[in-house]
């Protein structure tokens, strides 16, 4: 039989997708060849033999509901990226300021509020102590810079704690530190968006009621810029963070002016406020520990960059080093400046929450003019977008995990915008969880957060320490001495916040890092179990057949789906069994009748069930024809009826489904769907 005269379910395919024609010249005997790629808008010839490459075309469905949701998709995320187009994806220094800085540098917004309202806990006399605890933590942030500048030169390609610590201490230690980091990136969310929120609703108190409903759109709103891309998220995020920059620089300029000129009054509380200078504790130790550690969350952000290194343009741990150190010195200026004022003016924090210590300073500084919304809404906005860090590294933290088994292998997969999807939405739902939980209060989120990020910092410049000691590079000594200083500084900050934001809420960190890092081992159990049980230990022989499976077809009655299965059983078995099993024995009956003149010579088997049972009579007759050859597959061909609207499902398949579900648990069994679709109408 030759090609053109074969019948149509018989026609050759080509696997590349080439069909070729035969042609004749205008001579007679000329004879050519014609190759056509009908499908070339959709795929495209690769370098290799037998690569295909598959173009937009094939990501873009455009027909029915499916094809609405696809462009509602692309309308809110855009359309797919180029996976040779992530280098353009990268960040400048200027951008990656905005995206991996903005935590660290907005944490100078609420950093001296959180040191004040633990003073104010002895009295307003206490607070002049929030000058000197901030310039402490300005100090241990230029330490830790210094040592993580060391980190990122040391690891160009990410350096992340978890790889360091991996690295250099052990799988072990690197998944604690990859635990502490993850829950550190869900509370960075929950506390920015929560103290971005408190400084719209010190401008708009009525709003205050609202917070939690607020906060949540927030995130979910920052979830839909970041699975839009990175650069793209680095574009909307940048005019925030530098215009909090600018207008903080400007206000702190304005006031310190003012204050060495003597034109500024000192503030007086309101009279609703009275009490608060009669604090109900001594201010000792414990309690100036404490004051300490809620500052030092200012301290949190210097790990994003580091983790964020592979996003800059090349080359990049250049850029990251230059990008961290501006970030630092920036922070240092407007931390250091606020709390001068705020120490200066003697101005004490709202005891009902509604007004944030800053908003009171630009009030008293510039009255209730523009000058205050400009602030507040810039503040507000970077607060926001300070959760944006957590945006760019949960997701590359959890695809380094994942890609090292400790997470499920799609928290890898970068998405059609080159964004890691499955760490954002997984991130976004975390937070909004926290915030619901927490009712969106930043004074109740803050002891949670500094513990995870300061152990995983620790384990980090400890990871360098043994690098140093190992490879003896040139320079090893001083980088030794940075490194050391900075692991030891962390742990003291560490050790400081357990203990004394132990009651506050640290109890539940130190509780949830080993659970998580119990989950993290037990997913890498899994999956060296599992690659253990599929790995090929050898190569099969040349004549090595594989058992014919027994091919049986479940009908319910004789229609055209029925009749599309069979025919397809016996497209691939010689012995295929329709099985009918029922309680009706006068529907058999009319089944038998009918069966020679629709179904040919193929075999049916009907099994009666008395007790009205369907799955469990053809499970028990599957297990019967099992056992007379344990050696071969059973292969269920399963007829399905596809309707042409969704909602029509719920009307069919239902019986089909069951039996899906218990034959997928079965044992040497393979399932194939057949799906017969209706004419549309």
């Amino acid at each position: 039989m030759t090609r053109s005269s074969r019948p149509p379910g018989d026609r050759r395919v080509d696997p590349l997708l080439e069909v070729r024609e035969k042609r004749r010249g205008k001579r007679p005997g000329d004879a050519y060849v014609r190759i056509v790629r009908p499908f070339e808008g959709a795929f495209q010839r690769g370098d290799d033999q037998g690569e295909l490459i598959a173009t937009e075309q094939t990501v873009l469905e455009r027909a029915g509901w499916r094809g609405s949701l696809r462009r509602f998709r692309t309308r809110m995320i855009g359309r797919p990226i180029h996976s040779d187009l992530e280098e353009h994806e990268r960040l400048t220094k200027v951008k990656g300021l905005a995206i991996f800085s903005s935590d660290n540098i907005s944490s100078s917004a609420y950093g001296p509020e959180e040191i004040m309202r633990v003073l104010a806990l002895a009295g307003t006399g206490a607070l002049t102590l929030t000058l000197p605890l901030a310039g402490l933590i300005t100090v241990m942030l230029a330490i830790v810079t210094l040592s993580y500048r060391q980190t990122i030169k040391a690891y160009p390609k990410g350096a992340s704690s978890y790889l360091v610590a991996t690295d250099n201490l052990g799988s072990g230690m690197g998944v604690l530190a990859a635990a502490a980091l993850l829950i550190g990136y869900v509370v960075t969310v929950a506390v920015s968006v929560s103290a971005g929120v408190a400084a719209l609703t010190s401008l708009a108190p009525q709003i205050y009621d609202q917070r939690v409903i607020i906060t949540v759109a927030l995130v979910l709103l920052l979830m839909l810029g970041n699975l839009r891309g990175i650069r793209e998220s680095g574009t909307i995020f940048m005019i925030p963070t530098y215009a909090y920059i600018v207008v903080m620089l400007a206000i702190i300029a304005y006031g310190v002016a003012r204050t060495i000129t003597g034109d500024v009054a000192p503030f007086e509380a309101p009279a609703a406020w009275e009490g608060l200078e009669e604090g109900g504790q001594v201010l000792g130790l414990f309690l100036i520990f404490r004051a300490f550690s809620q500052g030092a969350v200012a301290l949190t952000g210097v790990e994003a960059i580091s983790d964020g290194v592979p996003a800059f343009k090349s080359p990049e741990w250049k850029n990251a080093r230059t990008t961290l150190t501006w970030a630092a010195i920036i922070f240092g200026i407007l931390f250091l400046g606020i709390a001068f004022l705020l120490t200066s003016i003697g101005i004490v924090p709202d005891p009902t929450e509604q007004q944030t210590v800053l908003s009171l300073l630009v009030r008293h500084l510039t009255g209730d003019g523009p000058v205050l919304v400009i602030a507040q809404v810039a503040t507000a906005l970077i607060l926001v977008l300070a959760a944006n860090t957590s945006f760019a590294d949960f997701p590359r933290l959890s695809s380094f995990l994942a890609r090292d088994g400790f997470l499920p292998r799609q928290f890898a997969f970068r998405g059609e915008r080159l964004a890691f999807t499955t760490g954002i939405v997984a991130l976004s739902l975390m937070a909004i969880g926290l915030l619901i939980g927490f009712n969106a209060s930043v004074s109740g989120l803050i002891p949670l957060y500094t513990l995870g990020v300061f152990l995983a910092f620790t384990l980090s410049q400890g990871g360098m320490l043994v690098r140093w000691w190992r490879r003896r590079e040139p320079g090893w000594k001083s980088g030794l001495a940075i490194n050391g200083l900075g692991a030891l500084t962390t742990a003291v900050v560490a050790l400081v916040v357990g203990s004394s934001n132990f009651f506050q809420g640290s109890w539940l960190v130190i509780v949830l890092v080993p659970l998580l890092m119990l989950l993290l081992l037990g997913i890498h159990g899994h999956y060296r179990e599992m690659d253990k049980t599929l790995a090929l230990d050898r190569i099969p022989d040349k004549g090595e057949i594989a058992p014919r499976p027994i091919v049986i077809v479940p009908i319910s009655r004789l229609d055209r789906p029925a009749r599309q299965a069979i025919a397809f059983a016996n497209s691939i078995s010689t012995d295929a069994v329709a099985v009918h099993v029922t309680n009706d024995p006068a529907t058999a009956d009319a089944l038998r009748d009918r069966w020679p003149e629709w179904a040919g010579s193929t075999e049916l088997v009907v099994v009666e069930s008395p007790y009205r049972a369907l799955i469990g009579p053809l499970l028990a007759y599957m297990d019967a024809l099992q056992r007379q050859a344990p050696d071969r597959p059973i292969l269920v061909v399963l007829a399905e009826f596809v309707p042409n609207h969704w909602w029509e499902n719920l009307l069919h398949n239902q019986t089909a489904l069951r039996l899906k579900l218990r034959l997928f648990a079965r044992r040497n069994t393979i399932v194939a769907d057949v799906p017969y679709h209706a004419p549309r109408t």
